[in-house]
């Protein structure tokens, strides 16, 4: 069940219902966890086991840490290695198993070996990256005393939890599959106590919605059905500069996925009285990729931050440490996204022009953070912001080109032909055949550039403070409208499913 379906829409009314008839945070659980489980067992009733046994190994072990709190410490980290060796062995081994098999054996290849070594093929649950990190960072709160197993919050002062409320925070439905990333002491507390209906908070929840619905229906959609005209196949056969624009393509097509994703789960728990954690923040504003980093899937960069990039030293301990850690942090942030060398090589590359990036700034620039809003050109010193945008903004686009290729052959070919064909006029000319699309997407692609950027004070463009009723729902109606006329007759999974 995806979020861009009927079915997805009819059972959103049906819990919306059943949830706000019911009183009490127990009541109001349920329903959350029963629909939970719906929807995640909608595309294969096994994977519900998986997440269920996963959540109960972690609450188990969050407990176990609360009754040892004031024992050895040593007993302790055993109870937190456990819980990271659990759940990213279960990781690896849907995830990677393939991948770090097929990787060895091509090594012992390359050596004149023939291995004959055991394949196994599993189906990779929906989501598993997505709720593993959220389990093992409660594990982890809790043995830093940063999350309470028994009210999920170190505050003294919040009632006693339960294993309903901690099922619910780790399968709630609008972000269970693809984020936001929340942590327990951030969301339990909501979860643990009564929600009333706010008509306010719904009516945003609505408006968020359909502000994701149309960047992806009407943008991501038919920007990935040139992507992949121009990308699928493995063979690089377009020229140079059709290669550029769908790289651009891409970088927004996946910036209007995955982002319309985050608005709809962000707006979907609005409409239940929950708020989720803001996952991006105008990255495509940022004036370094180190600020684009702190825009950008905001939940997960803050996940590596506080349980990879800190625990490792940071920028501490020496200019070694901190070129260690952003590494170590980046490459494995990269191989999160997928089990291919193309996403650890992609991580690895952003680690580094991460650190560059924070040698090289002026100290005089500004560091920019997603919650400095309006964020984007605060000190804009004119054309110089713009060209930091602008030079930011390409090489985001060249390292897109590491994530979408389907393998490194691929990549290197399409960094070799956009090098060797852009600066001759005659490969332009390819652009032609392409001018029909270009002539219909292109401007909404500005259009949204444009509305963001008058709108980025704000957390999504539909608020429209000070119009006039009428208009604002005249335009909520077109939009609505167009985003169901130009919707694919198959509209096409969200990007991050697949991880």
């Amino acid at each position: 069940m995806t979020f861009t379906t009927l079915t997805f829409l009819l059972f959103l009314a049906v819990v919306f219902a059943g949830y706000w008839s019911v009183r009490g945070r127990v009541g109001q659980n349920w329903v959350l966890l029963v629909a939970s489980y719906v929807f995640y067992g909608w595309w294969d009733f096994r994977f519900c086991a998986l997440i269920l046994a996963s959540s109960l190994v972690d609450f188990a072990i969050a407990r176990a840490l609360v009754r040892r709190r004031d024992g050895p410490r040593a007993a302790q980290k055993a109870l937190v290695a456990l819980s990271c060796t659990l759940n990213l062995g279960v990781l690896a081994l849907f995830k990677y198993y393939g991948f770090f098999v097929d990787s060895f054996a091509a090594g012992l290849a390359s050596l004149g070996l023939a291995p004959s070594l055991p394949t196994l093929h599993l189906v990779l649950p929906v989501g598993i990256s997505f709720y593993t990190f959220q389990t093992l960072s409660y594990t982890i709160d809790v043995y830093r005393d940063q999350a309470d197993a028994r009210s999920g919050d170190a505050s003294p002062g919040l009632a006693s939890g339960s294993l309903l409320d901690y099922l619910t925070y780790v399968a709630l439905f609008p972000q269970l599959v693809a984020g936001p990333i929340e942590r327990a002491r951030r969301l339990l507390p909501q979860l643990q106590r009564a929600r009333s209906f706010d008509e306010d908070q719904a009516r945003d929840g609505a408006k968020l919605m359909l502000w994701g619905f149309a960047k992806k229906i009407i943008l991501a959609d038919h920007l990935g059905e040139f992507v992949e005209q121009v990308y699928g196949g493995g063979i690089v056969h377009a020229s140079g500069p059709v290669l550029a624009v769908a790289t651009i393509c891409f970088a927004f097509q996946i910036y209007c996925d995955f982002s319309a994703y985050s608005d709809i789960a962000i707006g979907c728990a609005k409409l239940l009285g929950l708020s989720l954690v803001r996952n991006f923040a105008y990255p495509y504003f940022s004036q370094s990729v180190d600020e684009f980093w702190r825009r950008w899937h905001i939940s997960l960069s803050t996940w590596f931050r506080d349980y990879v990039y800190v625990p490792l030293g940071g920028s501490h301990h020496g200019p070694a440490r901190l070129w260690l850690a952003l590494m170590l942090t980046f490459t494995l942030s990269g191989l999160w996204h997928g089990a291919s060398w193309t996403f650890v090589i992609w991580g690895a590359v952003n680690g580094v022009l991460v650190g560059l990036a924070a040698r090289l700034r002026p100290a005089s620039s500004p560091r920019l953070g997603p919650s400095d809003l309006p964020p984007p050109l605060r000190g804009f010193s004119g054309l110089r912001a713009l060209a930091r945008m602008l030079a930011t903004f390409t090489v985001i686009c060249l390292t897109w080109v590491l994530f979408r290729a389907e393998d490194l052959p691929q990549a290197m070919g399409i960094f070799s032909r956009m090098l060797t064909d852009i600066p001759r006029p005659a490969a332009w000319t390819e652009l032609v055949h392409h001018r029909e699309f270009l002539a219909a997407f292109g401007p909404l692609v500005v259009m949204l550039v444009t509305v963001e950027w008058l709108t980025r004070d704000r957390e999504h463009p539909l608020g429209l403070p000070g119009w006039p009723r009428p208009l604002r729902w005249a335009l909520y109606t077109g939009l609505c409208w167009l985003t169901i006329y130009l919707m694919p007759d198959d509209p096409g999974a969200f990007i991050y499913f697949q991880f």
